[in-house]
């Protein structure tokens, strides 16, 4: 799907996209449900962070959740087995070579993927061929230039910028949240709804604290110190400074605000 996922696909990460699917189940999956009998795909299931939530909140559906990555793949199958799960099938493939027949699924689900591809438009004109006509697509990305925060500091702004340069220079984008509607659109898709859905974090929120500032986006601009450094993008002192200033947004007097968009889109029955 992507010539490198830039966050790794160590044990570090795997919590950390634990963390961040468990602290925003509510936030970006609470109108995320699908009839009994329906047939589901998880494109890009990656450690199946997402599947869980998606199969158990369908317990009815039929998932299908591929991934590049035999390694996630069989991270994904151990949490489903560890939490019960009977309806998802794990499959082995390339979003842009999918080994199944036109016309194929009710609905598919893409979350935090479009942003690693280079092609996205492609992947989404490829998945639309899958949906039987009437289906729907729900698509989920952050968008790191909507992070804000206090105290202010522009050392930490400093070290998100590096991910979004690391990312644009390996043709992915980290600021794609914003480009939902307009990406569904040129792919086809009709009745394109797109929905902020903003993480508001302060210390009268303490699992938020923990959960998606240090534990997720933090954590996340951490992970990518070595190679911000190596490219040459900043140096060293800069960028551990600026992870001090994430970091001290989890004070008392802290505030950190990020947002996802959501965006659901159906294909016509005459397309």
């Amino acid at each position: 799907m992507t010539d490198m996922y830039i966050h790794g696909y160590d044990a570090l990460e795997n919590q950390r996209l634990q963390d961040q699917a468990g602290i925003l189940v509510d936030l970006l999956h609470v109108d995320t449900s699908y009839p009994p009998g329906s047939s589901v795909l998880e494109a890009g299931c990656g450690v199946g962070a997402q599947t869980v939530t998606l199969a158990q909140r369908s317990p009815a559906a039929r998932i299908t959740s591929i991934d590049m990555s035999a390694e996630s793949l069989a991270a994904a199958k151990r949490r489903t087995e560890a939490a019960g799960i009977t309806n998802v099938e794990f499959q082995q493939a390339d979003i842009f070579n999918l080994p199944f027949a036109d016309e194929s699924f009710d609905h598919i689900f893409v979350c935090f993927v479009l942003e690693h591809l280079t092609r996205p438009v492609e992947a989404l004109v490829m998945l639309k061929r899958l949906l039987k006509p009437g289906g729907t697509i729900t698509v989920i990305e952050g968008d790191h230039g909507t992070t804000y925060f206090y105290p202010r500091s522009a050392a930490a702004d400093a070290a998100i910028q590096c991910l979004v340069t690391l990312q644009a220079q390996i043709d992915g984008n980290a600021l794609i949240g914003r480009q939902i509607y307009p990406l569904l659109v040129e792919a086809g898709f009709d009745a394109v709804r797109v929905t902020p859905r903003m993480v508001y974090v302060d210390a009268s929120r303490p699992d938020l604290v923990d959960g998606f500032t240090r534990k997720t986006f933090t954590a996340m601009i951490e992970g990518i110190r070595e190679p911000a450094i190596a490219a040459g993008i900043i140096q060293a002192q800069d960028f551990d400074a600026g992870i001090r200033d994430l970091y001290r947004t989890t004070e008392p007097d802290g505030v950190f605000c990020y947002t996802f968009f959501k965006g659901v889109a159906k294909k016509q029955p005459d397309a």
